[in-house]
Order: C-alpha cells, then sequence, then structure tokens
C-alpha cells in the first residue's frame, strides 16, 4: 500500500512539474539535437545553375564562420561544446584536408572573427584574442580583452564581427524567453560594441532578444542583423525578425511589442507600440534566422550582388499539426532601406514526410572566388555552394 501511495505522489509530482514547464516560459530551452551523419546531397534544392558540394564534415556542432584574408583556412566555432578549429585547403581543390584544434574547454564559444591576423572568440561572457594565429596554429595562446558580459546560458552564446567603423560588435542576448530586464542590467537583449582591445564598451542596439548574425551593407555601411522571437504565443506568431540599425540607440521592441506590431501580453502594456522601431522584414516564426551575409562576389548572378543571403536554423517548438518550418537560406533583396523581395535560396534538410530535419543551417562566409560556404550544427558540415563552376 506504502509503495502505491509512494508511485501515486511521484506521478502527481511530474504530471505538477509537466504543467509548470507548460506555464513557465524561463524553463523552457531547446532540446540538443542528434548528431547526423546521413548527409545526402542530392537532397538540397538550389536555383537554376548552382551546386553545393562538401567543404568539411565531421565537424561536430559547426556553427560560426570566419575565414583568413585569402580563404584558405577557416575558422569555426561551436555552441554546444568547447572547441574552436581551423580548417585548411592545403591543396586548393576547395576543401578542407587539416584541422587544428585552436581552443578546448571554453563556455559556449559561438563568436569567430579573423582581423588584421588575429582571431577573436567569444565565449559567454569573454572574448579572447589569438594573435598572429596564422604562426601559432601549432600552439596558441589567448589573451581575454574582454570578460564582463553575463554568464546566463540561456540566449548566451555569441556571433560576433568587426563593422566599418573597426568596432567589435557582440550581442548579448536575454536570459530567459521573455522577461524585462532593463531595469536591471540594461546590457540584456541588446548589441553592444566595443575597440579592438576591450576598451570602450558601449550599447549599440536595445531590444534585441536574441541575435544570432548581423552584417553591413556593402554600399552604405548600416548595420543588419537577425533576431529570434519569444516562443510560446503559438505556433505562428509571432514573427522572426531582419532589422536595419543604420545608427547607435534604437530600439527594437523586446520584450514589450513582438514582430512590430503584437504587444507582449506581460510588458506591452509598458509602453505604445510607436515607441520601438519594427522590423525591416518578418520571417517565418519560429524559423529562426542566424547567419546572414550581403553577396559581394562576382560568382553568382547579378541579382544577388549586394543583397543578402540568410540561414534559417529551422523551429524546434512548432506543434506536430503545424510542422516544422526553416531548415534553409534565404535571399533576401533589398533596395536603399527596404525589403523588397524575398524567395528560398537553399531548402532540403528538412523532410516534411517525417517532420524531421536532417541538418540545420547555422552561418554563412563567401570565399574570394565568390561561392558560400554555409555552416551545419547537426549534420556536423560545412557546405560549399558555387555558381557555374
Amino acid at each position: 500500500m506504502k509503495t502505491k501511495l509512494t508511485l501515486s505522489l511521484l506521478v502527481i509530482s511530474l504530471i505538477v512539474l509537466s504543467a509548470c514547464l507548460e506555464k513557465s516560459p524561463d524553463t523552457v530551452v531547446a532540446p540538443v539535437e542528434e548528431q547526423s551523419s546521413n548527409i545526402d546531397l542530392s537532397k538540397i534544392k538550389l536555383p537554376d545553375g548552382f551546386k553545393i558540394s562538401l567543404y568539411a564534415e565531421g565537424i561536430t556542432d559547426a556553427r560560426s564562420l570566419a575565414s583568413t584574408s585569402d580563404g584558405k583556412t577557416v575558422f569555426v566555432a561551436n555552441r554546444r561544446r568547447k572547441n574552436v578549429y581551423a580548417l585548411t585547403d592545403t591543396n586548393g581543390d576547395m576543401k578542407s584536408d587539416k584541422v587544428d584544434t585552436i581552443a578546448t574547454n571554453m563556455t559556449m564559444p559561438n563568436g569567430v572573427v579573423y582581423k588584421d591576423g588575429d582571431l577573436y572568440v567569444a565565449e559567454v561572457n569573454k572574448i579572447h584574442r589569438f594573435k598572429n594565429i596564422m604562426s601559432n596554429l601549432s600552439n596558441p595562446t589567448s589573451e581575454v580583452i574582454y570578460d564582463g558580459f553575463p554568464t546566463d546560458r540561456h540566449h548566451g552564446w555569441k556571433f560576433i564581427a568587426f563593422g566599418p567603423d573597426g568596432k567589435l560588435y557582440v550581442p548579448v542576448g536575454a536570459p530567459c524567453n521573455v522577461c524585462d530586464k532593463e531595469d536591471e542590467n540594461k546590457v540584456y537583449a541588446s548589441i553592444t560594441r566595443m575597440d579592438p582591445d576591450g576598451s570602450n564598451l558601449e550599447i549599440y542596439a536595445s531590444g534585441v532578444r536574441n541575435s544570432v548574425g548581423f552584417t553591413w551593407h556593402p554600399e552604405t555601411g548600416d548595420m543588419w542583423f537577425t533576431d529570434n522571437g519569444r516562443d510560446l504565443l503559438g505556433d505562428n506568431v509571432p514573427a522572426c525578425e531582419l532589422n536595419h540599425a543604420p545608427t547607435a540607440g534604437m530600439h527594437f521592441g523586446f520584450p514589450y511589442w513582438h514582430q512590430g506590431d503584437i504587444a507582449d501580453p506581460d510588458f506591452g502594456s509598458k509602453y505604445p507600440r510607436d515607441k520601438f522601431v519594427e522590423p525591416a522584414y518578418k520571417f517565418e516564426p519560429h524559423s529562426a534566422p542566424l547567419g546572414l551575409r550581403f553577396y559581394t562576389g562576382d560568382m553568382f548572378p547579378a541579382k544577388y550582388k549586394n543583397n543578402l543571403i540568410v540561414a534559417q536554423h529551422g523551429s524546434w517548438n512548432r506543434t506536430a499539426e503545424a510542422g516544422h518550418i526553416g531548415y534553409q537560406l534565404r535571399f533576401v533583396q533589398i533596395e536603399g532601406d527596404k525589403v523588397v523581395g524575398s524567395e528560398i535560396f537553399a531548402s532540403g534538410w528538412l523532410d516534411k514526410a517525417t517532420n524531421k530535419g536532417w541538418g540545420k543551417p547555422v552561418d554563412i562566409l563567401q570565399m574570394p572566388d565568390g561561392s558560400i560556404l554555409v555552416s551545419d550544427d547537426v549534420a556536423g558540415a560545412i557546405y560549399r555552394i558555387s555558381y557555374g563552376d
């Protein structure tokens, strides 16, 4: 009798815990995807004239990408593991054939950028600089140039990049699904910038829930960035965002307004909608746009020049009835400060029949020859997409 009572209490406790998890946005965290080894490039659909090949495989949790100016060495970071790698194409066949481990035992080293011979790596709360990295691949050492970011792991992983102003830009995600932390610490839900030595940190943009990708227009120098919308408002709202931030000091709405026109149930009454900047483009809800780059090469057709290619990592918590969405690359056409067109550029990583994805695009890197590399943290691969070669 005692055993039955104990089991009953355990079942009740589990039911209560499950209910709490359903109702508490701050406790919901995306599951860790299984690494896939089933890479079938014949499944990838591209526009006529394009083709896809493997630049590297077996790179567990491949996330952010950076490269030397000649493109011979590509740096790869990850989020759920602890390492940073350097992949080298030693014979010029557009495939990596040498792997060096640059860093180990880091905390979510998602961000990498290469500038003036130095490699910068972003952990959750630190920025490291590896000086003269190419001369020290076999014995790399780093210095911490900044260690003052929050230690929260929820949206704590960071994409980093240098802007046209020479500043290093670093996002700080909201430490929750949705919460108001502005009075507690204004650095939450922001994009910051600093000097290359880690000094003079300032907030560039606010109201940014979780940006894992930003870039600058090659002609205007304006920043464009992706932002992942909040969860638990349903399968079809809110949209993920593409935002345009030409100047410092702009606020993009989080946590008060989502996709520019949906008031948050808890925080939306705090400020009026017109206080915030609306997105330049609305991606599919929960499609998780991450890395994006303006294409500036000469290999692709002219319509791609100075326009965006965006990696949509894909949804994780849409209902089975709604089906997953994303798992693709999207082409976004821009004129001035307006988005004037959008279409799917590459798809096929999601099996719609089973509602399962065998791969999830993360970041995009343009190579000197005009091809692009795309990282995939589920298939553990880096793809090369080219045209006409």
